[in-house]
């Protein structure tokens, strides 16, 4: 055991995301760093459990979903029943492994001490950390970051078993594909999820108290997006619910009692009702820290926390709990705290989200330009007036570009349907340069693609400005009588 401090410019703690990102940028600024990880691999559960894993998984049933659409009438496909849910997530293994070499080996390149253990705060400045043979040694931080992550949050009337009854992080890990599930929440998790396990053919019913699905979202495109999850056999949201109590029946279903009486059975149950920050093991009063009550760690503009050197990004400090922003956040909170020169934050960041069909979302939705500008065109662009989309079979896409109503400038889009998170970008570039909807209109895409669709919602646009203005100058010159 040796308790003599060892000393370093940096100390993070978890290398998710948020914290491989700030242990990096420290590194390149010439700083010592170490690196402090309680899994056997780098990456964290974005890595490990969350989203690698379930896009991956993501990926095999959108082609499975998308073989069907297109090829089923002649060559028909049936999942057979008890299928190894392993077998449809073969490349997992290697999607992950070559993942955590590239971060490793970052890592390494980058002179980043790697230290496998548990961590804990012993004082503001002091990290103890206890390694998975028992031995402790302490790890001194002239800045220190927390970048711990989160896991899920269960409701004491839901009694998560990892056999029956699952949680976000062990959903994968079921031996076999069930016929029914039961998904509780119908946030970003529970929504991907419902979604990918309806396009394996699954019968999905996912409950939960708000009314929609995803409620932070545009109306139009929850309505879609509702619409087009209920159009898979057997699926159905059951909204403006909450559950009452869950039990598994000791047989081969789980019974799932909703607060107005309604029973819903299912083979299996997936509770997704948020996630909590990873902080209760730190320790963190012992630096003079604590969480709000919301379970998160307050923090100001840079993700300094009320104890000067000591940072906090990612999961742990709450929304929007992105991968892209907690990587933004990590190398933005390392430059505050070594004084290196930041750039203007760009506070529009696009949230992707994974479900099937895609959502994307950027800037202003439709009701937030109105309430904020008074007023706001919106150009809207349906993939079934696209050849691609006709040729993808992705009819039943929407792409929603929203503008000033005098200078046509991008302020906001939304986006439903396969390549949403690919698409959103360009709307991104558009908002960060004050681009107009004419911009769009006078420029030349590739045909056939869904990126056209930006074009044909630049000439919607125009055309609603175009009649505005003619319905303001009938107005003008009406005789008087």
């Amino acid at each position: 055991m040796s308790m003599t401090p060892r000393r370093f410019d940096i100390v993070v703690l978890g290398s998710g995301p948020a914290g491989q990102k700030a242990a990096v940028q420290a590194a390149k600024a010439g700083r010592s760093v170490a690196l402090v990880e309680q899994e056997q691999g780098v990456g964290g559960a974005c890595v490990h459990r969350g989203t690698i894993p379930s896009k991956t998984l993501r990926e095999t049933a959108v082609h499975l979903a998308g073989f069907r659409l297109r090829m089923g009438a002649h060559l028909p496909i049936q999942i057979p029943a008890d299928l190894q849910l392993a077998s449809l997530m073969d490349r997992m293994e290697r999607v992950i492994a070559a993942h955590v070499e590239y971060q490793r080996a970052q890592l390494e390149r980058n002179q980043i001490i790697q230290v496998h253990g548990r961590a804990r705060f012993r004082s503001a400045h002091e990290i103890e950390v206890e390694g998975v043979y028992g031995d402790h040694h302490v790890l001194h931080g002239d800045i220190i970051v927390i970048a711990t992550g989160s896991r899920p949050r269960t409701p004491p009337n839901v009694p998560v078993d990892h056999e029956h009854i699952y949680d976000s992080d062990s959903i994968l890990s079921m031996a076999y594909l069930p016929k029914s599930l039961t998904v509780l929440g119908a946030g970003v998790i529970a929504s991907e999820y419902a979604t990918i396990f309806a396009a394996l053919g699954v019968k999905v019913t996912m409950v939960d108290k708000a009314k929609r699905p995803m409620a932070f979202l545009d109306g139009e495109i929850l309505d879609r997006f509702v619409a087009a999850f209920e159009s898979n056999p057997g699926c159905i949201f059951v909204g403006g619910q909450a559950t009452k109590s869950v039990a598994f029946d000791g047989v081969s279903q789980v019974q799932t009692t909703l607060e107005n009486g309604w029973t819903v059975t299912s083979e299996k149950v997936l509770c997704a009702l948020g996630r909590v920050a990873n902080v209760d093991n730190l320790e963190i009063a012992a630096a003079g820290l604590a969480t709000n009550d919301r379970g998160h760690l307050p923090v100001d503009a840079h993700c300094r926390t009320k104890v000067a050197h000591i940072f906090a990004v990612g999961d742990v400090i709450g929304p929007p709990s992105l991968a892209s922003a907690a990587m933004e956040q990590g190398r933005r909170a390392m430059r505050a705290a070594l004084g290196l020169p930041i750039a203007d934050a760009n506070n529009v960041i696009p949230a992707g989200i994974y479900t099937i069909p895609e959502i994307a979302s950027i800037g202003l939705s439709e009701a937030e330009a109105k309430q904020r500008h008074g007023d706001c065109i919106v150009g809207r662009a349906h993939f079934r007036e696209l050849a691609r989309g006709q040729i993808a079979g992705c009819t039943d896409g929407l792409l929603k570009l929203i503008t000033e109503p005098i200078s046509l400038k991008v302020i906001g889009c939304q986006i439903l349907g396969e390549g949403a998170t690919e698409l959103i970008h360009l709307a991104q570039m558009a908002i960060a340069t004050g681009t107009s909807a004419e911009t769009f209109v006078e420029t030349i895409f590739n045909f056939p693609t869904l990126a056209e669709a930006y074009r044909v919602a630049g000439l919607d646009v125009i055309a609603q400005q175009s009649l505005r203005g003619q319905s303001e100058s009938q107005l003008l010159h009406k005789p008087l009588h």
